[in-house]
């Protein structure tokens, strides 16, 4: 079996020593890390936030008349996809509209991340 020294491990975490008086807790531990920006999240949102406004747009157009009435079996299925595709892309793009201009509240925390690296 062949045992390594620990300190001849290489380790990316950063250690702190624990203080002499010791109440279980460590100011490190409260510090929190600046999240990066997760900028495929935001491409997500914007893109579904602009399909889904565009099948909004013509499925409006489907029901007012504008588009000929061949395709009228379209309109409430392209209406209820727009508005799926909407509401999260409207959502997302908000939140990350007012965390870029770091109004209180809003940060990239709330945004899902699909970033596992």
């Amino acid at each position: 079996m062949v045992r390594k020294d620990a300190q001849s491990v290489s380790s990316s975490a950063r250690y702190q020593r624990l203080s002499q008086d010791d109440d279980g807790f460590v100011d490190a531990q409260f510090k929190v890390r600046p999240r990066p920006i997760p900028w495929k999240a935001i491409s997500y949102a914007l893109l579904l936030f602009a399909a889904g406004t565009l099948l909004l747009i013509i499925g409006s157009l489907l029901v007012v008349g504008y588009i000929e009435e061949r395709y009228s079996d379209r309109t409430w299925p392209v209406i209820i996809l727009g508005a799926l595709m909407f509401i999260p892309g409207a959502y997302h793009s908000y939140v990350a509209y007012y965390a870029f201009k770091g109004c209180e509240g809003y940060s990239f925390d709330d945004i899902p991340s699909y970033d596992d690296d």
